[in-house]
């Protein structure tokens, strides 16, 4: 499956809501949506919230991305990965062109 990362900025709001009982809610979210979380991280910085995740493909990981801020109010931005591995294989095919 893809993994993605998921980046979570938190709003003055949804700070305010903060428990383990949210964050069983958002495992389950991104179950529901076939995620399997790889790991879930609180961060300082540009972020504070950063999860891997493994996806079926983008409609999921889109919708839990959405599904996840109705619950919490956290808005996410998610991109997916590609291993550094893959990554020099595909580069290698563009300079082949």
């Amino acid at each position: 499956m893809p993994i993605y990362l998921m980046f979570g900025r938190y709003s003055s709001e949804a700070i305010k809501g903060i428990s383990s009982e949210r964050t069983d809610k958002a495992r389950e979210l991104i179950e529901e949506n076939d995620g399997k979380i790889i790991s879930m991280y609180a961060v300082m910085g540009a972020h504070d919230l950063v999860f891997t995740i493994d996806f079926p493909g983008a409609d999921n990981a889109m919708a839990a991305s959405v599904a996840l801020y109705n619950l919490t109010g956290i808005h996410f931005t998610t991109s997916p990965v590609v291993d550094v591995e893959q990554f020099d294989k595909l580069m290698g095919r563009v300079k082949d062109m």
